[in-house]
């Protein structure tokens, strides 16, 4: 799967490296050095997908992505030194779908890449429009809707929403949509989940779509009964 890539990285070669094996898969990679041409990039070429590094000048990878949500969806891959679990989940929170620490090896870099490719490109099995209640969700066109009006998800919280919308009523343990979300990261946490979770009841303005059922996991709902 060919796609248009910004990457976002500081150190020379890494940024070198990364664009050499993107660049072997086929893909279009960009490469910048710092957040404000990051920002500036995203904004004049709208890539499919961004890999950023954290620690950057001007504007590091944290508000990059903060702003990036605001505007886009397009998914977001943070590469960072940082490996500490509340970092991760700060970058989570800010809207990145994926989170890689350093150091890494590109083999791994580029399996994320294509994980998080595949994962926003709609199923061609699933049905293009999934209704529950007043909420729609357009596979195909990546758009989510409450009640007519417009939501912005990021990769991984359209695709939780998805799977939950897929079947209304079933519960899904963590462990479930780990599996059907993340795919072969065996290394993401049950705290990563609810993240996403928490972010996209924020952003749905209610609860009672994704609903908790304690010690099991999440289900989805057409609001009519509570979490």
């Amino acid at each position: 799967m060919s796609a248009r890539i910004l990457v976002a990285e500081d150190d020379i070669k890494q940024a070198r490296l990364i664009r050499i094996y993107l660049e072997r898969e086929g893909h279009e990679v960009q490469v910048v050095a710092d957040g404000r041409s990051a920002l500036e990039r995203a904004r004049s070429t709208r890539p499919d997908l961004i890999v950023l590094d954290v620690m950057m000048p001007q504007v590091d990878g944290l508000d990059v992505t903060r702003i990036l949500r605001t505007e886009s969806e397009v998914p977001i891959l943070l590469l960072t030194a940082r490996a500490t679990e509340e970092d991760m989940l700060l970058g989570l929170d800010l809207g990145a779908d994926d989170y890689l620490t350093k150091p890494y090896s590109p083999r791994e870099l580029t399996a994320r890449v294509r994980a998080l490719l595949r994962r926003t490109k709609p199923s061609s099995a699933a049905p293009a429009v999934l209704r529950v209640g007043d909420l729609e969700i357009d596979t195909a066109r990546f758009e989510v809707r409450v009640a007519g009006e417009p939501v912005v998800l990021t990769g991984k919280e359209f695709e939780i929403l998805g799977t939950l919308a897929q079947e209304p009523g079933r519960v899904f343990t963590r462990a479930q949509i780990i599996d059907r979300v993340f795919g072969f990261d065996r290394n993401v946490l049950e705290r990563t989940v609810d993240a996403h979770v928490m972010n996209l009841r924020k952003k749905l303005g209610t609860t009672a779509y994704v609903e908790t059922v304690y010690g099991r996991g999440y289900r989805i709902s057409d609001g009519t009964a509570g979490s």
